[in-house]
């Protein structure tokens, strides 16, 4: 593929990942706006998304299968059409959105956002020109995997604050149908746009072969498991709720500082290879940068911690401390996402990085659980704790992984 299409086709799918995860934002603030004005209870629109985060962990798994088999092109247009049907499906009359019923509805959206995720992340590697040298190959997909992911986390955000304006302007029903429209459109012109092939594999992959079976990408999966975790025990339940009933910010504050603080978090993702960049050796990360990181990142939510039990003003201590939190994860993150697609071959890559991500989807959904049994039992401060030390977990299972050196003596 010559470097002219393999920026059209690149600047193709980012644009499809972009309007997905708009939709994908908006429809999480839209459903916990608009059922809370429905007098539904935290704990019962919390339960709205069990499905979505669940879902996630067999899709990435069946989804990695499906895209080698039928194309990332398919598997990244079946998903565009169930998050269609998921935004139709919530257009119905009030007294059919039972609980189960949304729960439904969410775990089609969930389903069709990881097939989405992982289309994307995976079709990048099948776009670096075949003439390009390796380490030009390399760094070139540093950069395109940091863009993709750092700009999909500042959509996300930005989609928190769409799902609110289209709420406010058009109702629940018409902002949905909003959505769906918009989205369909962009599922058409994709289609058109993107080679039928995209992403297939010359073997067909069997059923049995979902698990992999290179050291590396189990290393690494198990790595990104606990780094979600140790972000999700804290940030999903634990800290919205800490805010709104300890420090007594309203529902805007709060809402507004989880959408400023992805969207940072997504810029910094995509400025990642700048951050990190290297003149000296001149390679990319490799294993020793993700465990520098997470042992980084492990000193604070404990610090933080500590703070607190001290009572050291909680307010600036939650913002520095998240903050900071903020650049190291974002940072550590986005070499992970850089990681999986490195180390897998063309004929591999839909495969591993739906098994990676099949990983990622089950810290968020560990992290998730814990974060309310915790939180219940010892507050925010047990969150951070327990946060940390799934942090120090991450740095061990990140010591397996291949080094530059390692690579280059034929050990990887």
């Amino acid at each position: 593929m010559n470097r002219v299409n393999s920026l059209r086709h690149y600047a193709v799918i980012t644009a499809a990942y972009w309007g997905f995860t708009l939709t994908d934002g908006a429809i999480r603030m839209l459903v916990v706006l608009y059922f809370h004005q429905l007098g539904y209870t935290p704990l019962a629109i919390a339960s709205l998304f069990l499905f979505y985060e669940f879902f996630g962990i067999v899709t990435n798994l069946v989804g990695g299968w499906l895209g080698a088999r039928f194309g990332l092109n398919t598997t990244m247009h079946l998903g565009m059409l169930l998050q269609v049907f998921a935004l139709l499906m919530l257009t119905v009359p009030t007294e059919y959105l039972t609980i189960v019923y949304v729960m439904v509805a969410q775990a089609l959206s969930g389903i069709a956002k990881d097939l989405n995720k992982m289309s994307a992340k995976a079709s990048v590697k099948l776009f670096i020109p075949s003439t390009t040298s390796k380490r030009a190959a390399s760094k070139q997909l540093f950069k395109w995997i940091a863009i993709l992911t750092g700009s999909k986390n500042t959509l996300k955000g930005v989609g928190f604050f769409l799902g609110g304006l289209l709420l406010a302007i058009y109702g629940f029903r018409g902002a949905l149908l909003v959505l769906a429209g918009s989205l369909f459109i962009i599922l058409l012109v994709t289609w058109w746009l993107l080679p039928r092939d995209l992403g297939t594999t010359k073997s067909k992959p069997k059923f049995s072969q979902l698990l992999s079976n290179k050291a590396a990408i189990n290393w690494l999966s198990a790595a990104r498991a606990f780094l979600f975790c140790s972000r999700d025990v804290w940030f999903v339940i634990g800290l919205p709720v800490y805010l709104t009933t300890t420090l007594g910010w309203n529902f805007e504050q709060t809402g507004g500082f989880f959408a400023v603080w992805i969207i940072a978090y997504g810029v910094l993702q995509a400025l990642t290879p700048r951050l990190l960049k290297n003149k000296k050796q001149g390679h990319s990360p490799d294993g020793k940068t993700t465990q520098q990181l997470a042992l980084i990142l492990m000193l604070l939510p404990a610090s933080m911690a500590l703070a607190l039990y001290n009572q050291i003003a909680p307010t600036y201590v939650i913002i520095i401390g998240l903050g900071l939190f903020a650049v190291v994860f974002a940072l550590n993150s986005a070499v992970h996402s850089y990681l999986i697609v490195e180390w897998s071959d063309h004929n591999e890559v839909a495969m591993n990085v739906g098994f990676y991500y099949m990983a990622n989807a089950a810290g968020r959904l560990t992290g998730t659980i814990l974060s309310g049994l915790i939180y219940q039992q010892y507050n925010l401060i047990g969150c951070l704790i327990a946060s940390s030390l799934f942090v120090a977990a991450a740095a061990l299972q990140s010591r397996k992984l291949p080094r530059h050196h390692a690579r280059s003596a034929g050990t990887y």
